[in-house]
């Protein structure tokens, strides 16, 4: 279904010639046979929206990791589109929809709450609210989802596929570790992900999972991650927040050398010399482009991010060798083209 812009043009009256119109180009979604597809568009609008975007943060945002990329994606949109935003930082799920409707009673439009925790509060306040645009973030599509609401999908499974086949060339034990928070849909497709890059790569290695039960507790994250290189695990993949923290020094503690993978952001400041690489993540872009194709009409839809809306891994990669890293180049843009596809499995894992 392709979004059609239609614009009409009224010329002041008191002119003595009609202004040029204001030509704008405007990002929108749509969907072209089946899939997703991203386009800028040429376009004069008939009058200029008054944009008000609020934000609902799970955390701080000087948290350099997942709640740092939502305000670096707020305040880029401020700059590049000249919205109003606001947002509230650390609200737990109980408050959410109250947060909510607060914005909406201060006149915002677009609503987006940021964490995979909010979706269904969202998804329901959506429907009392159709005037209001909001957006959420899941790890899948909505089950008959309100014509304004937009959800983003996160596919954090195609982002670990590559941090397992970094993780399977990279470990000289043959055993390799996931470190995560809470055991949700979304963390158990991350580690199946890593299971097909294992089985994929055709190389012998172990994997060790486990979590935490908190994204943001640096001490269990270090006691597990000091259980698991006790075991001979030498490579971590962490899916954490400020848990990231006690992972890395584990990891600098440890007698034998011990390498970690990150998620969300770059994180080689933590431990220069364990830092393999990132899973990155950007919601600048993704918030852009929903917020152009709301003003274009589109009050609604579906945006799945991936190595073309929002993922990358970083490259090149520390601390391994430059044979690994030609591997993983090659695997990555193997990934990015669609030769390689990443199965979403989110069948629950037995602790």
């Amino acid at each position: 279904m392709a979004v059609v812009l239609v614009f009409s043009f009224v010329a002041a009256s008191c002119a003595p010639a009609p202004a040029e119109p204001e030509v704008v180009e405007v990002t929108v979604v749509v969907e072209k046979e089946g899939e997703t597809v991203i386009e800028v568009v040429t376009a004069v609008p008939e009058e200029k929206m008054e944009m008000k975007v609020a934000a609902i943060f799970p955390g701080v945002v000087t948290d350099t990791d997942y709640n740092t990329l939502s305000y670096i994606g707020m305040t880029s949109l401020k700059e590049k589109m000249g919205v109003d935003i606001a947002y509230s930082e650390s609200v737990p799920v109980p408050d959410v929809e109250r947060v909510m409707r607060e914005y909406v009673d201060a006149g915002y439009n677009v609503i987006w709450t940021h964490g995979g925790q909010f979706v269904s509060q969202t998804a329901e306040l959506a429907k009392s609210f159709p005037e209001v645009t909001f957006i959420a973030e899941g790890d899948g599509p909505v089950e008959d989802p309100a014509e304004n609401l937009w959800v983003i999908d996160r596919n954090f499974q195609v982002g670990f596929y590559g941090l397992g086949a970094v993780a399977a060339r990279s470990t000289q034990t043959g055993k390799i570790g996931y470190l995560g928070g809470l055991s949700l849909p979304f963390s158990y497709a991350e580690v199946h992900a890593v299971e097909q890059a294992i089985a994929d790569s055709g190389l012998d290695v172990e994997l060790t999972y486990v979590w935490t039960g908190d994204f943001n507790d640096p001490t269990k994250a270090r006691q597990l991650a000091d259980a698991m290189i006790a075991d001979g695990v030498d490579v971590i993949m962490g899916s954490l927040n400020l848990g990231m923290l006690g992972l890395f020094e584990a990891a600098k503690s440890s007698d034998t050398p011990v390498l970690v993978t990150a998620k969300y952001t770059d994180k080689s400041s933590f431990g220069p010399e364990n830092y393999i690489t990132s899973v990155l993540y950007d919601f600048a872009g993704p918030l852009e482009a929903i917020v152009s194709s709301v003003m274009a009409g589109e009050t609604g839809g579906y945006y799945p991010l991936g190595f073309d809306t929002g993922v990358a891994i970083q490259l090149p990669l520390k601390n391994v060798s430059e044979d690994v890293n030609a591997e993983v180049e090659k695997i990555v843009s193997d990934l990015e083209s669609g030769a390689i596809e990443v199965v979403k499995d989110t069948t629950p894992i037995e602790e």
